[in-house]
């Protein structure tokens, strides 16, 4: 399934789950299940705007974007953290006046049990947007998934602790749940927006990924170090946008290495790495061996 059919089947699972989570909501009149249902909400307007900017991110570069629209689906993402702290803020503003005053729901166990299958909806299309935000580098499939997971973790809490209240009669315990799920969101949408920000600041790749790249990048000179045609790499340097990865090195050489021989190198370099991180686009810098800096990331420097 393509990126903008699962950010389509997203926002249809999230339309029919707020529906079983709000008749919960209504049915029972618990404000723990109304916090549980707001977060749908979000969910909704977040599969929205993920379906929005998937579909932008697929256009091909064109003059005014040389490389592409795939920051796009980053704004997804920074939205959806915006919408789940104002979620979060409705929720505390509601679940306060009956900390003080605290009423028993009616029905709750017709109300659990829609609220039981509306998670359980929400739990397969989490990891299934997962599954084809990491198979086709979404960053906003990944965000949407991660928050359904998420969510559906909420609502396994608020379903433990609303059938306490009932058993137990508790039911102070079912504004102090609807607290705690804000609480839970408001971190969740926290981390959203940081790792969004992260990919529109072009914050380096992760330090394990850098070294998958070294790694490949050594493996590969290591036929030219022997015939003395590398002699070095330096400023190794990675961003990502979207599904794209940008790579960009400066190879140093002697500079009697003859312009075929180097281009020869930098088509298998790119080649090795294309293989190991799908999507990359590098960018090598070829220099004479005066250039060479005998710091940094080197494969080997005389």
């Amino acid at each position: 399934m393509t990126p903008v059919a699962a950010a389509r089947l997203s926002l249809i699972v999230g339309i029919g789950v707020f529906g079983l989570k709000w008749l919960a909501f209504g049915l029972t009149g618990s404000v723990a299940l109304y916090s549980d249902a707001l977060e749908s909400v979000v969910n909704i307007v977040a599969a929205g705007a993920a379906l929005i900017a998937v579909g932008v991110s697929k256009r091909p570069p064109d003059a005014n974007h040389p490389y592409g629209h795939t920051k796009a689906e980053y704004f997804s993402a920074v939205l959806e953290g915006i919408l789940i702290a104002l979620a979060a803020i409705t929720i505390v503003s509601q679940a306060w006046h009956k900390l003080f005053s605290p009423a028993p729901p009616q029905s709750v166990g017709l109300g659990l049990l829609l609220s039981v299958g509306a998670s359980a909806l929400n739990g397969g299309l989490a990891w299934f947007l997962i599954r084809s935000g990491h198979a086709h580098r979404s960053p906003a499939l990944v965000a949407d998934g991660q928050h359904l997971l998420t969510d559906v973790l909420t609502s396994l809490g608020v379903l433990v602790g609303v059938s306490l209240a009932w058993l137990t009669g508790w039911w102070v315990l079912d504004p102090l749940l609807a607290i705690a799920v804000a609480v839970n969101i408001l971190w969740i949408g926290w981390r959203l927006v940081r790792d969004s920000v992260g990919g529109l600041m072009d914050e380096a790749l992760p330090e394990a990924q850098m070294g998958q790249l070294q790694e490949v990048i050594r493996s590969y000179l290591k036929h030219w170090q022997t015939e003395g045609k590398v002699l070095e790499v330096h400023d190794l340097r990675s961003r990502r946008a979207g599904p794209r990865t940008f790579v960009e090195f400066h190879l140093v050489v002697p500079g009697s290495l003859t312009v075929e021989d180097a281009h020869r190198i930098c088509d298998g370099l790119e080649e090795g790495l294309r293989e190991r991180v799908p999507g990359v686009q590098v960018t090598i810098h070829v220099e004479p061996e005066w250039k060479a800096k005998h710091s940094g990331f080197v494969v080997r420097s005389r």
